[in-house]
């Protein structure tokens, strides 16, 4: 069995990891296995494609910001992609996020429908059924349902200057995105899964396959963190984000260090350089790091993780935090919660007051805050059902 994977990056970033840790599973089984990726750079040890150069990407972020035509780019480089996968010829397509950047959905489209292959895609948000934005719950905005159409989010990713595009965006993805005679939905959330339900992509099976963090890695350490801080006797509340902007509640946290006494010290792992000059003097403040034993020592060492995302799917930060035996306390978002299974953990959105009262009073001290009986983390064991799902979607075709 050979699988091509398609995402936007490859072995970077959440869903780039989640590409490069399926690979090495079937590589693992015996299986041929390749990544087709569009931005930066793959690990040497992956077998992979890349699609475009640093100008396409640029050329197809020009046609996003002035004509909100995102997806609708890349016409040359997507070709070049088509028929290097021709030459590949996988017994299964397994696509990830297609949007980035980098590829154009029309051609890739007409390409999997022609070829027949089965196709497996993941949904890593909410992207593939709205005509324009990746999350809509931090407006309310259920236009989804129906037809989108004069986008509140237009300036947000993929962000538009000018034009609002939806609707036509999303007829054309409707168009393009049915039809296909063998693909399967996965999400990693049943929350997700039960909006692509609820869209045009209810004529596909969606499966359930939660993400993963490798256990070998991810568990509780002891570190000198705390000594070489000067954080010996406080207690320590820890956010980590890839990118802190409005929907993960960086303001909250803000909010939340002026309402606690100096017993208490909050650390936020993944702010930009930009935003640590405009925090509290009460926050530390550490920019983006990809060193895994680095974010352990401050896993393990924090009393708990505050999650304040107002959307999200599945967030790997939340697993991170519980596999090193940290309590994880989130916002009662999208799939967030997913992974908690004690209410006392699970907070009304944007309820500062009582995210401070359950801080205060340490309710999740005594919470039962990980049970591999009621889901499981291990990465190996969560996408191992990967190649369970390309067996049976095989023996479809």
């Amino acid at each position: 069995m050979k699988v091509l994977q398609v995402n936007t990056v490859c072995g970077t970033g959440s869903t780039g990891r989640i590409a490069t840790d399926i690979y090495k599973i079937l590589e693992k089984q015996g299986y041929e296995s390749s990544i087709a990726y569009g931005r930066g750079s793959a690990p040497k040890d992956i077998n992979s494609i890349k699609i475009g150069t640093d100008f396409n990407n640029y050329m197809h972020v020009a046609k996003t910001r002035l004509f909100d035509k995102h997806g609708f780019s890349s016409i040359k480089t997507t070709k070049e992609f088509i028929k290097k996968a021709k030459e590949y010829n996988p017994d299964v397509i397994h696509l990830h996020n297609i949007h980035g950047y980098f590829l154009n959905i029309e051609l890739l489209f007409n390409y999997l429908k022609e070829v027949n292959k089965p196709v497996v895609w993941t949904l890593h948000d909410c992207w593939t059924f709205t005509g324009h934005c990746a999350y809509f719950d931090y407006v309310e905005c259920d236009k989804w349902k129906l037809a989108c159409n004069n986008c509140p989010q237009k300036n947000s990713y993929p962000k538009s200057l000018f034009v609002d595009n939806s609707k036509n965006n999303y007829k054309r993805k409707k168009e393009l995105f049915t039809g296909i005679k063998n693909m399967t939905i996965v999400t990693p959330s049943k929350w997700l899964g039960e909006l692509a339900k609820q869209s045009f992509l209810k004529e596909y099976s969606v499966s359930v396959i939660h993400n993963g963090v490798d256990l070998d890695k991810f568990k509780h350490t002891d570190s000198d963190f705390r000594a070489k801080n000067g954080l010996e006797g406080k207690f320590l509340i820890l956010g980590v984000a890839n990118i802190w902007d409005r929907r993960k509640g960086l303001n909250d946290f803000i909010e939340l260090s002026r309402r606690l006494s100096s017993d208490y010290k909050i650390i936020i792992v993944g702010i930009s350089k930009e935003q640590k000059k405009n925090l509290p003097d009460n926050i530390i403040a550490i920019t983006r790091t990809n060193n895994i034993e680095e974010l352990v020592e401050i896993y393990s060492a924090a009393d708990v993780f505050v999650n304040t995302t107002y959307e999200d799917n599945f967030p790997t930060t939340n697993l991170e935090a519980l596999a090193c035996g940290t309590p994880v306390i989130t916002y009662d978002t999208g799939g967030s919660v997913e992974s908690i299974i004690d209410e006392n953990c699970i907070i009304p959105k944007g309820n500062v007051d009582i995210l401070v009262n359950t801080i205060l009073e340490k309710k999740f001290k005594t919470a039962k805050f990980y049970d591999p009986n009621v889901i499981d983390i291990n990465k190996e064991k969560c996408f191992e059902k990967y190649l369970e799902l390309y067996k049976e979607v095989g023996e479809n075709k």
